[in-house]
């Protein structure tokens, strides 16, 4: 089996709802979700998700390779481009080839990436994480009333610009969960949000309230020393890494001592999780990872022996992907297809370059001028998640 090209495609994720969190909401209900399939001489093809801008220039780094070699070509994939740097969108078009070849590497084998992969059940424990900070406090509760229909016992909160506004959705979901748990867990994600002392502060305020199990990215992703100090002074857990791209940008957090939950994000691969999930385990630490459109690493989840629990954004999938997974019991149940058990509706779905796409100047992905500098909240955005954020004067 020899790979022999690509396509790149595009389709749709329609949450029924706008998504967001503390640095801003996306505009409409849809999101986009990038496709790569990767084609070879035996008319097997393997499916990845997340974007993949630098495709072009990674591919000739497996052209002509047999797929099943997939470590081996992650690493040369790396190489391939170490004098510019394998961070940002390149380490996700790797990401992305990478996911594509584990997909290839179980279909050529008949089974699915879990059994691949050595798991031995197929039963990914998760937790319910709606990206609900553009919504009312009823949807809040409608939204984490269907997760608790599906067993679910713990829920992450986005938040982390008023108070106020946070306590009270924290114990919406906290009370609908209820029904399967007497205790059940609550994260809350701030989305980098925060300086030092306002972490402290803000998480110290909430847990006069409640216990919290974790709180997210509560300062810059690299801020190694003050996560360390942070785990000094409050009792929820810190968690954070899943912008990090490469164990390189791990490591100086946890010879600090910064994290107790090491997150990972499933747009990075099926091996850039395995081995994190590794540097991890050699610290005791667990390994929880972020969601991402038809959960592609649940099937690595499944398999390492330091899974805490896998993030659960949605229980539908995008437009055009039938994806082999049931939600129950408070997690994912993987099926038996073959590969990360995706079957692609290529009439449902569009080539990449067929919609140009307009970049956003607000969301979730564009941070806010003033974010870790404002001294109080802005009532435009307390009353209207929606409204652009504003500079405090």
């Amino acid at each position: 089996m020899r790979i022999t090209g690509y396509r790149s495609l595009g389709t749709v994720h329609d949450w029924g709802r706008v998504t967001g969190d503390v640095n801003g909401v996306q505009s409409g209900h849809t999101t986009p979700v990038p496709i790569l399939v990767v084609e070879t001489d035996s008319g097997i093809e393997g499916i990845g998700l997340g974007a993949h801008a630098e495709v072009g220039r990674v591919f000739p780094a497996i052209e002509g390779e047999d797929p099943r070699s997939v470590v081996a070509l992650y690493d040369r994939m790396l190489d391939w481009v170490f004098k510019a740097g394998h961070s940002g969108a390149t380490f996700g078009t790797i990401g992305a080839i990478d996911m594509a070849l584990w997909d290839l590497k179980a279909k050529a084998a008949d089974e699915p990436l879990w059994r691949t992969l050595g798991a031995r059940e197929r039963f990914v424990p998760g937790y319910a994480s709606g990206l609900e900070y553009g919504l009312s406090d009823e949807e809040v509760a409608e939204l984490y009333g269907r997760f608790a229909d599906r067993g679910f016992k713990a829920g992450k909160v986005k938040g982390g610009r008023d108070l106020d506004r946070d306590l009270p959705r924290l114990e919406i979901v906290r009370e609908v969960l209820s029904r399967n748990s007497r205790r059940p867990a609550l994260m809350f994600d701030a989305n980098e949000s925060w300086n030092r002392a306002q972490a402290a502060r803000y998480v110290a305020a909430i847990e006069e309230r409640m216990d919290l199990t974790w709180v997210e990215e509560p300062l810059r992703r690299w801020d190694a020393a003050g996560m360390a100090l942070l785990r000094g002074k409050v009792r929820a857990a810190i968690a954070s890494g899943e912008n990090l791209t490469g164990l390189e940008q791990y490591r100086p957090l946890l010879e600090a001592g910064a994290l107790d939950i090491v997150q990972v994000g499933n747009v990075w691969g099926i091996t850039h999780f395995l081995r994190v999930a590794t540097l991890a385990h050699a610290h005791d630490l667990p390994v929880s990872p972020v969601a991402y459109n038809a959960n592609p690493v649940a099937h690595a989840a499944a398999a390492v022996p330091n899974l805490l629990t896998y993030e659960v954004q949605d229980l539908h999938f995008p437009v055009g992907l039938d994806v082999d997974q049931e939600f129950d019991d408070g997690g994912i149940i993987l099926g038996d297809r073959p590969g990360i058990g995706i079957l692609l509706d290529e009439s449902q779905v569009l080539p990449a370059d067929s919609v140009a796409p307009v970049p956003a100047s607000t969301g979730p992905h564009i941070r806010p001028e003033r974010a870790a500098l404002r001294l109080v909240a802005e009532p435009d955005v307390i009353d209207d998640p929606t409204a652009p954020l504003r500079p405090v004067p």
